[in-house]
């Protein structure tokens, strides 16, 4: 998960966490070869009794990303944050930020999805 001091990796038995998270590539998992991967907005995260779990804003499965709307989430961002620098709004500058890097994640994370969906259905692979 994408904490905010780096990236944080929890295995079994993981000593008791509580950490912030700030918008990124969140990778589950499943198995010992079943990875999902979602993009994931700022939160917080815990790890107890053998349990992680992460609480964000908005968490997107790589293969369920709408483009067009990750796209235009990115362009508002934008937009606000200019607004912000250029003292024409009082928006939170940070927030504007995560809602601008997850947008970018978004973007980002699909279009890893799509390779891989490439290179399986070349190779005959089914979707894990």
């Amino acid at each position: 998960v994408p904490g905010a001091a780096g990236e944080i990796g929890v295995l079994a038995r993981h000593a008791p966490l509580i950490a912030t998270l700030k918008a990124g590539a969140t990778r589950v998992h499943l198995g010992r070869e079943q990875i999902v991967e979602y993009a994931t907005g700022p939160g917080f995260f815990t790890v107890q009794f053998d349990r992680a779990i992460a609480l964000v804003d908005d968490a997107v499965r790589a293969d369920q990303i709408d483009r067009e709307r990750a796209q235009q989430q990115l362009e508002e961002a934008k937009a606000e944050l200019e607004k912000v620098e250029q003292g024409e709004s009082s928006a939170d500058k940070w927030v504007l930020e995560q809602r601008l890097i997850h947008a970018e994640t978004q973007l980002e994370v699909a279009t890893g999805a799509a390779d891989i969906r490439t290179v399986r259905a070349r190779l005959g692979v089914g979707h894990r």
